[in-house]
Formats: C-alpha cells, structure tokens, sequence
C-alpha cells in the first residue's frame, strides 16, 4: 500500500473508536437520531481513509505499471470500485 500508512492508521483507530462508541450508544438505549448522526460520522472517516487509498493508488500503482496493458489493469480495477462507491 502506497498510502500514507500513519494517517490511514489513525483514521481507522478513531473510527473503530466511534464504532465502540455507537455499539455502547446502542446497547444504552440512546436517541436514535444522536446513534444516527455518529454512524454518518464513523461513514465520513472511512470515505476519507478510502480517497486516501485510491488516491495512493492512482499516484503510485497506476503511475508506475510497468507495462500499457498493466496500467489498463489497474485502471480497469480503480473504474470498477469507482462504480461501487459511486452507487
């Protein structure tokens, strides 16, 4: 992974942090829409850490294929996650 390994890190312990956070929100029997508005939160992170990745991945992996047909590949690969985000 060609990410910026700290920051994705980080990101990721502090949404696993809010989903620890909304898990015990939920097991108290908190107002829906306060558990509603920290899952968006937890969401916004995890698109973030994801721009993040493919970002690194267009910058690197796709940047420094080796070959016309392998930098098809890796495109062919971004196009199609593009298309599951973007759904």
């Amino acid at each position: 992974m060609m990410a910026d390994q700290k920051k994705v890190l980080r990101l990721l312990k502090t949404a696993r942090g809010q989903m620890d956070g909304i898990v015990k929100m939920v097991e108290e029997n908190r107002y829906c829409m306060d558990i509603s508005q920290q899952l968006m939160a937890t969401q916004a992170i995890l698109s973030r850490v994801n721009r993040e990745i493919l970002s690194a991945h267009l910058r690197h992996c796709v940047q420094q294929a080796a070959s016309p047909e392998e930098r098809g590949e890796k495109i062919d690969e971004f196009v199609t996650t593009l298309e599951r985000i973007l759904k």
